[in-house]
């Protein structure tokens, strides 16, 4: 039953940083959102939509700025 709740919480939350992150594989932000859930249920913490999508949003943030530039600019 956990999984279930868990699994509609993250479907809105990656829907949402997908539409914010168009370079980042959707593979890769349903792995962030979903440890992101993980890790705040392992603390206790309570997973609400909010607190996982502002989470996520900065592990995507720091996924994003630390790319390399591209071959063509050096």
């Amino acid at each position: 039953m956990l999984a279930l709740a868990t699994r509609f919480l993250r479907e809105p939350v990656s829907l949402r940083l997908a539409e914010e992150f168009l370079t980042v594989p959707v593979d890769t932000i349903d792995r962030c959102v979903a440890d992101v859930c993980a890790c705040a249920q392992h603390l206790g913490i309570s997973a609400t939509p909010e607190i996982v999508e502002r989470i996520a949003r900065e592990r995507l943030l720091a996924i994003v700025n630390s790319a390399p530039p591209p071959r063509g600019l050096r």
